[in-house]
Formats: structure tokens, sequence, C-alpha cells
């Protein structure tokens, strides 16, 4: 119950407070914007209009209006309403406003509204001393918190809360609150004019932070002689430009907006939008991102969305992690920006991501296959019956036509080239080549001798060469000749080989 001695108080702590304190809003239609949150129809407006408020965690960007919701439901309420903080209190002011409120429930069914600002700063055995008061009631929990409460609160003080998001002010509700605090008496009280370029100069200095928008504008004010409201001072831009000369957007390092932007940096990169690459890159930079982790995004997502179709890119990417390391800021910045262009213009294939993980998924869900004999290593005893290995350099283009795959998967069931950049080049390349060397004779294999050497070259029993070793031990051997062309592939091969050129965008066939 208010009392004289409390009213003077009051008035005396309002005269020293801050401009953004002095406009917390009184009751909901006060509350500038939120009108998911708390507008009409909405669950937690009922909630308090009735009276009937469960625990709730208010979680929102800074300036968004988590403290003065509160403190509307502390004047609305006919419920305890009592403030903690998280930065200084500890487990015992804890335990001791349990305690409180649970002695008023039983001595005069009275509820205790208990608010917790800043919640994530609490502990997680601060917030266990909170559960079991939660769970009966004991208290009803109104946590506030700028981080994401799914990562940043207990999961059971979750599940026995409901979260409410709040999202940043539009402009035009920046504004508003803006004129409001010019004319209400318990702002400026009209004894400033706000010029409308210094009305847009401090609503996109706020970035959407209401708070921020009426510090800066306090600020301004106290550059300028007070008025009246006959005769308002006016308030300029170059009054808030003189009151905040740095604009800084808000970051941070390992919460919810550090994953965002590099989110978007990443998008946009991957969209080819060189403009968008270059205003989230300078979003980080501004934040004082570490410029060693924009760099190892980079060299990811050179790999991973560029590839094969410009393998250049990767090359720049690890060129500017490499730079990163000895060169900092302010010049870093400037590679990072040319690797973010070159990689945003670069033409774009995930042929490679998309085929490893093909390969890993039939790895871990498939059968399992077994090594082809032929392509088993031969440092064992038995491995002279293991069959021959074809040998590609002894045949035109160093390619044979020979299984590599195990039984039961065909070629192209993991890599499908782009048809775009250095990949679209080289496997049409690949595909011509071999082509071309299916109608060529196949040099002699150098390590079979020659009838000018006054050997006849080895030959298996079938006509085939011998197998030789190579110099990793493995016997290799090359296949049946060509009557018309000794030493190449058989008709049978080219044929397939010229068949199967065609068919790149079903999988890599040749």
């Amino acid at each position: 119950m208010n009392t004289l001695f409390a009213d003077m108080e009051n008035s005396r702590r309002a005269s020293v407070a801050p401009l953004a304190v002095r406009m917390r809003p009184r009751t909901l239609d006060e509350v500038v914007g939120q009108t998911q949150a708390v507008g009409p129809g909405s669950w937690l407006r009922n909630a308090i209009e009735t009276d009937q408020l469960s625990s709730v965690i208010l979680f929102g960007p800074a300036g968004t209006g988590k403290t003065s919701i509160a403190h509307v439901i502390a004047e609305s309420t006919k419920a305890a309403f009592v403030e903690v903080s998280a930065i200084g209190g500890t487990v015992s002011d804890l335990r001791r406003e349990i305690d409180a409120a649970e002695k008023r429930l039983m001595m005069s069914s009275t509820r205790t509204i208990l608010f917790v600002d800043e919640i994530h700063r609490f502990n997680r055995s601060q917030q266990d001393a909170l559960l079991h008061a939660v769970e009966d009631r004991v208290v009803v929990l109104v946590g506030a918190t700028t981080e994401n409460p799914f990562f940043e609160v207990n999961s059971a003080l979750i599940s026995r809360s409901r979260v409410v998001e709040l999202q940043h002010l539009t402009d035009g509700e920046v504004a508003r609150l803006l004129d409001s605090a010019v004319a209400d008496e318990r702002g400026l009280a009209g004894a400033y004019v706000l010029d409308a370029k210094a009305r847009a100069a401090i609503v996109l200095l706020a970035g959407g932070d209401g708070r921020g928008a009426l510090t800066t504008l306090e600020l301004a004010a106290g550059m300028v002689e007070p008025g009246t409201r006959e005769n308002p001072a006016p308030v300029t831009e170059a009054d808030v430009t003189a009151a905040t000369p740095h604009r800084s957007l808000p970051y941070d390092k390992n919460k919810d907006m550090h994953y965002d932007v590099i989110s978007a940096f990443i998008k946009s990169m991957r969209g080819s939008d060189p403009d968008a690459a270059l205003y989230w890159l300078a979003r980080m930079i501004d934040g004082g991102e570490d410029p060693k982790f924009i760099a190892r995004r980079m060299m990811i997502h050179a790999s991973e969305d560029v590839g094969n179709a410009d393998p250049q890119a990767l090359l720049v990417a690890h060129a500017a992690f490499k730079s990163a390391e000895v060169i900092g800021y302010p010049e870093c910045r400037i590679i990072l920006a040319q690797a973010a262009t070159y990689i945003a213009l670069a033409p774009k294939s995930n042929a490679a991501e998309a085929g490893i993980d093909a390969a890993l998924r039939e790895v871990r869900n498939g059968p399992a296959r077994q090594v082809p004999s032929y392509l088993r290593d031969r440092h064992r005893p038995g491995s002279e019956n293991y069959g021959s290995c074809l040998y590609p350099h002894d045949f035109p283009g160093a390619w044979v036509d020979q299984r590599y795959l195990p039984e039961g998967l065909e070629r192209g069931c993991f890599y499908r080239p782009s048809e775009r950049g250095w990949e679209a080049y080289r496997v049409e390349a690949t595909q011509r080549d071999r082509r071309a060397g299916c109608r060529v004779q196949a040099p002699q294999p150098a390590s079979a001798p020659t009838a000018d050497d006054g050997a006849a070259p080895a030959r298996n029993a079938d006509g085939s060469a011998a197998s030789a070793p190579t110099a990793d031990g493995d016997a290799v051997s090359v296949p049946a000749a060509d009557a018309s062309h000794p030493g190449a592939p058989s008709d049978v091969a080219c044929a397939q080989a010229s068949e199967e050129a065609g068919g790149r965008s079903a999988g890599f066939h040749v």
C-alpha cells in the first residue's frame, strides 16, 4: 500500500531516473509495439487483465519491452510483486523470497509474482532452486532474458513456463515512442521539439531498440538549453550526431546474433550475391568478429557450395585464412572481402558434398559389400588367385573399362557432377578423351618385353597380357586385345563407354 513517504521516495527516484525508466508504460495500452505478444486477443494480455498469470519467460532483444511488461504486471496484479536481479542475486536470496511467498499464500491466500531479470545469468543450481516453487505455484515466475531460453535456461524450468518472444520495434513504433517522450510530463514535458531529420537519425541509430532511442533522445536534448511548452527548444540532427557519434549495431560473439549473421553471410555467397555477402561481412567486422572464424567458414563454403565448379575458390579461401592469421584489422577486411566476392561470383556445385553424403548413407545403412578380389592388396598368401587388375596407364588415355565399385552399386550412384564451370568442362573432356582412346591403339605396356627385345610379350592362356607387379606390389594386366588393334580395349568396351558418355546428368558414368 502506498503511503505519503512512499510517494515521496518514488518522486525523488523519478527525478533522477533516466528518460527510458520514466517513460515505462503503466498499462498494456501504453506498451508500444509487441502486438503479437500483448495485443488484443493474445494469451499474455488476457492473463494480465484477468490476473490469472502463470509462469512466463519473456525473451527478446534489448530495448523491446521485457522489463516494461513486467512493471505493467506489477501495476495491474493483486498479487505481491517481488523483483530479483540475476546479476547480483544468490540462491539464498531466492530461498528467502520463496519462503516469504509461501507464508503469504498460507496466511492471506496472496499469490506472489517473482520477476527475475536477466534470468539467463543464473547458473544451473540457482535455476534449480526455483523448480519446486514454480511447479507448486508458490510463486509465479516472470523471467526476462535477451538470450535464447532454450539454450540458457534449464529445460525443466522451460517446461513449467510459457516462453513469449518479443521482436525489435519497427521504425514507426520507435518514432511514436520518441514523440510520446517529447510531449509527456514524465518525459521532456514539451520543453523540446524534435525536427524530422533528428527523429529519423535517432530511429536509424536505435535499430529497433526502444530504450536506446530514448537514451539518444535524452543525450541529444542535453546538448540544448531547455525551452517551454510555448517556445520549445529545437533538437536537430547535428545535436543527435554530436551526442552519439558512432552507431553500434547489436552483435554478439557466440549467441543468436552471431549465428544469424554468419548464416546470412553464407547464404548470400551461396546465392551468388556479392553485395549481400559484403554487407553481412561488414556486420561481422564492425561487431569485432574473429577474422579467422569468418575465413574458416568461407573455406567450408568454398568446398561445399562451389566445389569443383571452381576449385580455385578453396585455394582463395585458404589463402584468406592464412592471411588472417598474420594480418589483423583493419587491413584484413580487404582480404576477407576479396575472398567473399570471389566465392559469391564463382560457379556453384554441391556435387562433392552431396556425393560423399550419399556414399556415407550407403556405408551406414547398406549391406557390408566386399572388396572385389582383383582390387585387394597382394601382400598376403593366396593373393595369386585374386585375378588380374587392369593397369590404366597401359591403355590409351590412361583409362580402361574396369569395375571398381563393389557388387550391387553402379557408376553414377554417388557422384552427379553439375553442368557448370570447370567441373562440367572436366567431365566433358574426360568423356571425349575416353571415346578417343577407344579408337587409338594402346602402347605396349612398359613392363612387358617387346619383339624388338628378342622375346615375345608374356601372355596368359587366354591371350591377355600377363600380370606384372606395380610400384605398390599389386599385379596388373591388360585385357584381351582386339583382333584388329592388339593391346587396345575390345570393341565391346569401347561401345559401352561411348553409350554411357551421354548420360552425365544422371551420374558420372564414363
